[in-house]
């Protein structure tokens, strides 16, 4: 018997976020061991930076700007041509919907920042799925897995690292500090070595989870509650302790009953607020912007000018940067009006969700009649 089912791996259903030197390897490493459905996450194009450690691009990918998203899926589609590949060119924190996630036997996470790995452990933790982490550079990469109830991210950072959170540093942004210093940021080795462990980890997940129903489950060691820590330099492993479940942890909220309906990204405020308060049996009813704020207009400080820009709070910034008025203020110098949440009172109620900010598929959290609910939205996410 093999030690991963084929039927088994064709059936799995994984998500991996991030398509850089990590994510090529396990996206790689997925496609290999016959993976039948992946769903590859990233915002960002393809560059000659990428090309020493990335086996997936090419140099022409990089002179021609090419989404990261639509390369891997190209050729891990040349790699198996039955395999399902449907991509997301966004990011994690606001463009994957929750139902997606739903979805998935497990997620992988191959991205650069802490801010990231939280957002992908509160999605994983809404929905109940466990999820794999990586981390890569120079010589040394980690791995762990984080399983809803027995072990999370967010209460492993500690008070330092939620200080932190928010600290970004993109991969581009590691390349030029270590092409300053005459290194480099991390070798195709250490993405294959980390890449091969993720994929490892998470085909246990799917084996575990599809294996249920034949009520076979093998005896292997897992990762969850422990961290692999892999030295090329010293030609050293090593597995650590490395779990923290807090009960009060914010983060831990599962996200459930969920109600499903024919709301999409498409259809109107107005419409949404009355099909949801039909499906709930409810009075009255408003939606929360859990993960962005709506903003209608900015206030210049100093004289009190009004400028609309009616976008997510995600895309202020780059709005004011676009308007010939407000180009070179800083944001300590605008006043931003924003709505968390969204009623019958909401005064724009022929925008659309997707206007919004809010992504397909997505998990709405509702407050109906002073109570909470969980309605998924319908999608089709293409390939």
């Amino acid at each position: 018997m093999m030690v991963f089912e084929q039927q088994r791996a064709a059936a799995a259903h994984i998500m991996v976020v991030g398509c850089g030197a990590l994510g090529n390897e396990v996206l790689k490493n997925l496609v290999l061991l016959g993976v039948g459905h992946i769903v590859a996450v990233d915002f960002d194009v393809v560059e000659i930076g990428n090309l020493s450690r990335s086996v997936l691009f090419s140099q022409k990918d990089a002179e021609d700007h090419r989404r990261k998203v639509d390369v891997v899926a190209e050729r891990l589609k040349a790699m198996n041509p039955d395999v399902e590949v449907k991509t997301i060119c966004g990011d994690v924190a606001y463009d994957v919907g929750l139902g997606l996630i739903r979805r998935m036997d497990v997620v992988i996470g191959c991205v650069d920042s802490r801010w990231a790995r939280y957002c992908i452990n509160r999605l994983c933790m809404r929905a109940g799925i466990p999820w794999v982490d990586g981390g890569i550079e120079e010589l040394e990469g980690t791995a762990r897995v984080f399983v809803p109830g027995k072990n999370c991210y967010a209460c492993n950072l500690g008070p330092e690292g939620l200080k932190e959170l928010r600290r970004r540093m993109p991969c581009q942004g590691i390349i030029l500090k270590h092409e300053e210093a005459g290194s480099v940021p991390t070798t195709s080795i250490t993405a294959s070595v980390i890449g091969a462990v993720q994929a490892q980890e998470a085909m246990k997940i799917v084996s575990e989870v599809r294996g249920r129903e034949s009520a076979e489950v093998r005896d292997w060691t897992s990762l969850c509650g422990k961290m692999f820590y892999y030295d090329g330099q010293h030609l050293t492993t090593k597995l650590l302790d490395f779990q923290a479940y807090d009960d009060d942890c914010a983060v831990h909220e599962r996200w459930e009953p969920v109600r499903q309906s024919m709301v999409t990204t498409d259809t109107s405020v107005a419409d949404s607020l009355e099909m949801i308060c039909q499906i709930l049996a409810v009075q009255q009813a408003f939606i929360s912007l859990e993960n962005d704020c709506f903003v209608d207009y900015v206030v210049e400080r100093r004289d009190d000018r009004r400028t609309d820009v009616m976008c997510p709070g995600r895309a202020v910034e780059h709005h004011v940067e676009q308007d010939e008025t407000l180009r070179g203020i800083p944001n300590s110098g605008l006043y931003q009006h924003e709505y968390r949440e969204i009623g019958r009172s909401f005064p724009y109620q022929e925008l659309t969700l997707g206007a919004l900010g809010i992504p397909d598929g997505d998990v709405l959290h509702v407050v109906g009649d002073e109570k909470d609910y969980y309605v998924e939205m319908d999608y089709e996410l293409k390939s």
